[in-house]
């Protein structure tokens, strides 16, 4: 009996783990936030999105003033089935915010935490929000 109650607890544990395979899941016309490596699947769409990692960031420090507002660069996988597409969202222009796979938007919202020229952001510390839409 104390095995199948451990084996039940441990099936409750990973099934509501952000990086377990079937993950949370987000509606259409909501965000979600995922840290890296944190996926989710797209209710309605048969779609999964997992944030991959920040490959550049080069965001204006809050304590610092600059001539530009820099940019971050957000890596994000979408799959379906055995189609797969990787993307990077960019935090300093609109227009790159945004990508469309099969029948989803995602689009960048936000990127945490925001960069202090005194502090070094740890790659696991990154946090990106995202909105689903579609099309």
């Amino acid at each position: 009996m104390r095995v199948f109650a451990l084996t039940v607890c441990l099936l409750a544990v990973t099934g509501c783990d952000e990086k377990s395979p079937t993950g949370p899941s987000v509606s259409f016309n909501q965000q979600i936030t995922l840290a890296p490596g944190g996926a989710a699947w797209v209710n309605g769409a048969d779609v999964h999105l997992q944030f991959v990692g920040v490959s550049g960031d080069s965001r204006c420090p809050t304590d610092a003033v600059c001539i530009l507002g820099g940019d971050a660069l957000v890596q994000i996988r979408a799959s379906s089935g055995n189609a797969a597409a990787d993307y990077q969202l960019h935090t300093g222009n609109s227009a790159l915010a945004s990508a469309i796979f099969r029948s989803v938007r995602f689009s960048l919202v936000q990127l945490q935490p925001y960069p202090f020229s005194s502090r070094t952001i740890a790659p696991q510390e990154y946090r990106a929000t995202l909105e689903i839409t579609r099309p």
